[in-house]
């Protein structure tokens, strides 16, 4: 089985909050973030994928997760190039 690692992005309001997470059903997981019923954090906004990689185990998956969560460095780095090639 394959595990994702992902960041998720929403603006309101103008300011743009981001969310990591890791999953084996990216697809579900970012319906259920939409939907309410995703982590607590990510409730009352509408969020688009910014990065994801795909891991072959769980370990991998979650070690990966914790070290994102707590670079807000790589997270900045990953939202502008995210915003920066997304551009019309």
């Amino acid at each position: 089985m394959s595990y994702f690692v992902y960041l998720i992005g929403s603006f309101k309001k103008g300011k743009l909050k981001t969310y990591v997470g890791y999953t084996n059903n990216l697809k579900k997981r970012l319906k259920l973030h939409n939907t309410n019923k995703g982590a607590k954090a990510t409730r009352g906004r509408e969020w688009i994928i910014f990065y994801q990689k795909k891991y072959k185990s769980k370990i991998n998956a979650m070690s990966k997760e914790y070290s994102l969560k707590k670079n807000r460095k790589e997270r900045k780095k990953i939202v502008f190039k995210f915003l920066s090639t997304n551009q019309p």
